[in-house]
């Protein structure tokens, strides 16, 4: 069958039409995307403003004819940590609901990071052994770990690109005290949790998924996303180390001149790169490998699987 994964995330709005089938890898067939940040679009109260909400379902218009184009059978629509952390999601949802006619779940950040857990399981194969799953969004840092496609322990903190860099880093180039700042906050919300992970014994192999690793992989030397999804790329802590600072001393300008950077994410780069590096830290991991697969693929499997059912 097409399925078409309608994802509203903190950065972008992401419809993703595969064609899946039990028992097969699915395979995409159409993407169609566009960035509203939402996280950043937050008012001093948190919520999403009426503006935000106006593209928000304009988008999801556009997604829904794409994916009638595309002759998706069933959508699969769901919305993240920025609508999950409005103050007003009750009142967004209605509306959407209202004039898309799209009933959009909210699904919880805990659900987030065993989603993309069970993607990156299924990409990287049992062989792996326990896994250590990162992941950076607009809005949230997701953390998994375990040895099943289920993962033992599981968390999302209010550490995504997007918020954090509304919220702490507003200069371009960004003021060194905020950099510090940030850094302190990040670490401190990090170290709160690693012993809940670390407790239950190192992983056997670390893997993270999204675009904020994606591009700091691709600035510190990986393969470009031209050479195909099977190419190994990994990023290093020490390659991290040495990046951030040199992040930090860049306007978003310069940051979107880096190779495998678009100008929609180079201001929220050293956000993330702050997070990352903290997490690798604290966490110890000195190298991960980057996995193509995450949330979008761990909904679309979870279907697949209760079509065998």
């Amino acid at each position: 069958m097409r399925l078409g994964v309608l994802d509203v995330g903190s950065n972008t709005v992401h419809l993703l039409v595969v064609d899946a089938h039990h028992g097969a890898r699915p395979l995409p067939a159409h993407s169609h995307k566009a960035e509203l940040r939402l996280a950043e679009l937050l008012d001093d109260q948190g919520a999403i403003s009426t503006d935000g909400v106006d593209r928000l379902i304009s988008v999801i218009h556009s997604a829904l004819r794409a994916a009638e184009d595309k002759g998706a059978e069933e959508i699969l629509p769901f919305a993240t940590s920025a609508v999950r952390d409005a103050t007003n999601a009750d009142a967004v949802l209605a509306r959407v609901k209202a004039e898309t006619g799209v009933d959009l779940p909210v699904m919880s950040g805990a659900e987030e990071a065993r989603l993309t857990f069970l993607a990156a399981r299924r990409w990287v194969g049992w062989s792996a052994g326990t896994l250590l799953l990162l992941d950076i969004g607009g809005g949230s840092l997701e953390i998994a770990h375990g040895m099943d496609e289920e993962p033992d322990a599981a968390v999302s903190l209010p550490l995504g690109a997007g918020r954090l860099t509304a919220g702490w880093l507003p200069g371009d180039p960004v003021a060194p005290d905020d950099v510090r700042a940030l850094r302190r906050h990040v670490r401190t919300e990090v170290g709160r949790i690693v012993g809940d992970f670390t407790r239950r014994g190192a992983p056997d192999h670390v893997v993270a998924t999204s675009k904020t690793f994606k591009q700091l992989a691709r600035i510190a030397g990986a393969a470009r996303s031209a050479e195909g999804l099977y190419v190994h790329r990994e990023l290093t802590h020490a390659a991290l180390e040495e990046w951030v600072p040199r992040l930090a001393a860049m306007t978003t300008a310069e940051r979107a001149d880096l190779p495998g950077v678009s100008e929609g994410r180079a201001h929220q780069l050293l956000a993330g790169a702050l997070v990352a590096e903290a997490a690798m830290d604290l966490f110890g991991v000195k190298t991960l490998d980057i996995c193509p697969w995450a949330l979008r693929e761990g909904v679309i499997l979870r279907r697949i699987d209760r079509l065998g059912k």
